[in-house]
């Protein structure tokens, strides 16, 4: 079974991942193949230096605060960067899935509906939280409030995220209370299997 989970930015996407994986799933977190991997690939490294120069030290290591300026303030550098590192990313997905396709796997994909990924997954899961926590947590992570506004804006408004999720996780309580969620969400879809 693949779970594809999504949510609003700050809201509380990797929390949930990783409760599904302490209940037996195997995790994907796209953000973590985008940092780790493509962003220290000299191919993918060496395109963002022709598009956005200051973006790239002269070690080759990409400044993300200032890529994530580029491309939060200019849709066509948005789009540009999503056709470049989105196809690597769902390539790395089809490795990672066909390397155990009999397990549960869960993949944080926060753009999910935003790019019609729903194909990939057997069930779609939107972890859902006040758009008051979302700023909290993005303002506790050193993200102004200005740049956490232009970056949601980006994104599909979380209330269509609901409802085209098979299921949602409300992640206004405590992380306990989301984590019990989660369990009882695993245990529901394992039992259907």
């Amino acid at each position: 079974m693949i779970l594809g989970i999504t949510g609003g930015m700050g809201g509380g996407k990797s929390t949930a991942s990783r409760f599904f994986e302490a209940a037996g799933f195997r995790r994907i977190d796209s953000d973590r193949i985008v940092r780790d991997e493509l962003l220290t690939s000299p191919e993918v490294v060496a395109r963002i230096a022709g598009r956005f120069t200051d973006a790239v030290t002269a070690g080759g290591e990409v400044q993300r605060p200032v890529l994530a300026a580029h491309i939060f303030a200019n849709d066509a550098d948005r789009v540009w960067l999503e056709e470049l590192l989105h196809p690597l990313v769902y390539e790395r997905w089809r490795i990672l899935l066909e390397s155990a396709p009999a397990a549960n796997w869960v993949v944080e994909a926060p753009l999910l509906f935003e790019q019609n990924l729903e194909n990939w997954f057997d069930f779609t899961v939107c972890v859902a939280t006040t758009y008051h926590q979302q700023f909290a947590r993005l303002i506790e992570r050193g993200i102004p409030q200005s740049l956490a506004e232009q970056r949601i804006s980006k994104q599909l408004p979380l209330a269509q995220k609901i409802e085209k999720a098979d299921f949602v996780l409300s992640n206004d309580g405590t992380p306990e209370f989301l984590r019990m969620q989660v369990n009882a969400l695993a245990e529901r879809l394992s039992g259907a299997r």
